[in-house]
């Protein structure tokens, strides 16, 4: 029997570029700046054994439902996304940040439950940015951090300085104003290369020009394999219910083996842990029953309720029959729009932003936030880049099968810390 390793891989990378305005009337030459954000992805894993850590596992997932309903009002469409690239580049960001600016930041991203107001956020990351790349685990995970600043650009020592020691961000010089588009070719190279050649164009023409002064790149691969692998023999077609009147056809996979399942009563959904082969992280698939609409669930998800849901010490581990459908995802979000919603505005007005700990330069300011991602899951690889205090103990799965012929919720979280990595929602082939 042909058997082949189900795997994931995640491609991700964050690009922040500094420009100099051109708008400035009555202004000296340096004193505007614009701060072009291009996020792709970037994965964090926080330890729950400290209370700064439990406070940014909180925080990250906070933020994360909160972009997850904004970016899938519609719930027609597919969504995935990984809010930890925009938790960890916007919390760099904040370490440069002052006043109304920086409050601001902080509230979006929930760091208002940290202890400080969020102050010792950045000394939480030195232990986050260990485990992010630990190398004795069965799946590979990798991040890699860069600075391209012009070689006229003040950057001041303090931040690069923090930039070093909390994210292990190296700077690197480069002539944009002389040879922009060698430049940018120069970083899509970098970037390509850290990706696994997955991200070839992270800039696109004309993005980087003699105005740009600063670019922040981060980059991520991760790539894991099923504990459980899934044979390629048993995909077949099935059809998959897009709406009451609505079905197309998907390569459908099958497993059967065991699992840990719980089925979660208050919202009438099965919720299955698909491990890979370090059980350190692990894909849980949200499926409602038939008759309940996904969006009644993604309604009633909070941190606390996720955390109830997902404890793996009360989940019942039996023999399932998983259907998984063989999908793949691609997404490209305008974050401006999403972060004002979410109350982060003076980061892009030129005349409010303040992020004076960046550059003494006056003008910088956020002129967009793009996040691109990607996902792709079949048998032979995938490239990518608690309500109260009295929990509640739900019924175990009853049912020996489930088919995800329908739109489900997914998401790769820690099995230890319960750190949300990716989190998606599949509603059409």
């Amino acid at each position: 029997m042909d058997t082949l390793c189900m795997c994931l891989y995640f491609p991700c990378c964050i690009c922040l570029l500094f420009t100099k305005s051109e708008h400035n009337v009555g202004e000296s030459e340096n004193s505007g700046y614009i701060l072009d954000c291009v996020f792709i992805m970037l994965i964090v894993i926080l330890h729950s054994r400290y209370t700064i850590m439990d406070s940014l596992l909180e925080a990250n997932a906070t933020f994360t439902l909160k972009l997850f309903r904004v970016l899938g009002e519609d719930s027609s469409k597919n969504v995935f996304f990984s809010s930890s690239s925009m938790f960890s580049s916007l919390a760099l960001i904040l370490m440069g940040a002052n006043g109304t600016t920086a409050s601001q930041i902080s509230q979006v991203l929930s760091l208002d439950k940290c202890s400080n107001g969020g102050a010792d956020v950045q000394q939480g990351f030195q232990s986050l940015l260990t485990e992010v790349n630990k190398t004795d685990t069965g799946h590979m995970l990798r991040r890699a951090n860069k600075i391209f600043s012009d070689n006229n650009f003040d950057i001041m020592e303090s931040f690069k300085e923090s930039c070093y020691k909390l994210y292990r961000v190296e700077i690197e010089k480069l002539d944009f104003k002389g040879t922009p588009e060698q430049c940018r070719q120069h970083i899509n190279a970098w970037v390509a290369k850290k990706t696994k050649d997955v991200i070839r164009e992270l800039l696109s023409l004309y993005t980087v020009n003699s105005n740009t002064r600063l670019i922040l790149v981060n980059a991520t691969y991760f790539k894991g394999k099923w504990e459980k692998q899934f044979n390629k023999e048993d995909t077949r077609e099935m059809p998959f219910k897009v709406s009451k009147n609505e079905k197309k056809t998907v390569q459908m996979m099958s497993k059967k083996s065991t699992f840990k399942t719980y089925y979660a009563e208050e919202i009438s959904t099965t919720i299955v842990f698909l491990p890979y082969t370090d059980k350190e992280l692990s894909m849980i698939i949200m499926l409602p029953d038939e008759q309940v609409e996904l969006s009644m669930v993604e309604n009633q998800i909070s941190y606390k309720k996720l955390i109830q849901w997902t404890r793996l010490v009360k989940m019942e581990e039996e023999e399932v029959q998983v259907f998984l459908p063989r999908f793949k995802l691609e997404a490209t979000y305008d974050m401006k729009d999403v972060l004002c919603k979410l109350g982060m505005t003076d980061a892009f007005e030129e005349s409010r932003a303040d992020f004076s700990g960046i550059s003494s330069k006056k003008g910088l300011f956020l002129s967009n936030v793009v996040h691109k991602s990607f996902v792709e899951v079949n048998e032979e690889g995938t490239e990518a880049a608690v309500a109260t205090e009295i929990v509640t103990v739900g019924s175990p799965l009853t049912q020996r099968c489930l088919i995800a012929d329908r739109p489900f919720l997914f998401l790769i979280q820690g099995d230890k810390s319960k750190e949300i990595l990716f989190l998606g929602r599949f509603s059409s082939p």
